[in-house]
């Protein structure tokens, strides 16, 4: 047997593939979008009046399985106000060299916060210019924001900024007139320890 047959039946998956259509992603050229829940980089959310929604509690920090992320909470004054609580971040860090964007930083935080935004172009020439800092995280300031510190300026006190009556995004149809207490499942059997 020549050395022609057996070539030929070894290039015969290359051969098939040349006349295929191309799949290969044309990326830098033509960037593809995203899908609409894609985990890209982090988003430190702000109030409609520029404060901050970061009370500086850590708990991103605590659910993170890569240990990217530093927090280091810092305490509001009347005269420079960061956010609506009595506390802020006044130090916050995400380290992308170790980011897995799993997420579970979103689902730990209480105020919505940090969510993620569907920007992926994080390669950078220095491994130092991964860690994004609090400025570089921020959103920014939308038309009628003003730059924080400053006093609250869409109610009198930290309910206003949390509470916002029937139209609580976090409540379902519904509940907004009922407490804890009437939540199915609350009985009394509960709140005694007893399991059925």
């Amino acid at each position: 047997m020549g050395i022609l047959p057996k070539s030929a039946s070894a290039f015969g998956v290359t051969f098939s593939h040349m006349f295929k259509k191309v799949v290969t992603e044309e990326y830098p050229e033509k960037p593809v979008p995203t899908a609409p829940r894609y985990h890209g980089r982090h988003i430190l959310n702000r109030h409609p009046d520029g404060l901050e929604k970061c009370i500086g509690c850590e708990l991103c920090a605590w659910a993170c399985p890569a240990d990217a992320i530093y927090v280091s909470g810092a305490d509001n004054t009347e005269e420079e106000r960061f956010s609506p609580g009595e506390r802020y971040a006044g130090d916050y860090q995400i380290n992308y060299a170790r980011c897995i964007f799993c997420g579970l930083c979103i689902e730990a935080c209480p105020t919505r916060s940090l969510t993620m935004s569907n920007e992926y172009e994080l390669a950078r020439d220095d491994r130092r210019d991964l860690i994004f800092t609090k400025e570089q995280l921020l959103a920014p300031l939308l038309p009628g924001m003003e730059q924080p510190p400053h006093a609250m300026r869409l109610g009198g006190s930290e309910k206003d900024y949390y509470i916002s009556g029937p139209e609580n995004p976090g409540m379902s149809k519904g509940a907004e007139g009922r407490s804890v207490e009437d939540a199915p499942g609350a009985g009394s059997e509960r709140r005694s320890g007893g399991h059925s």
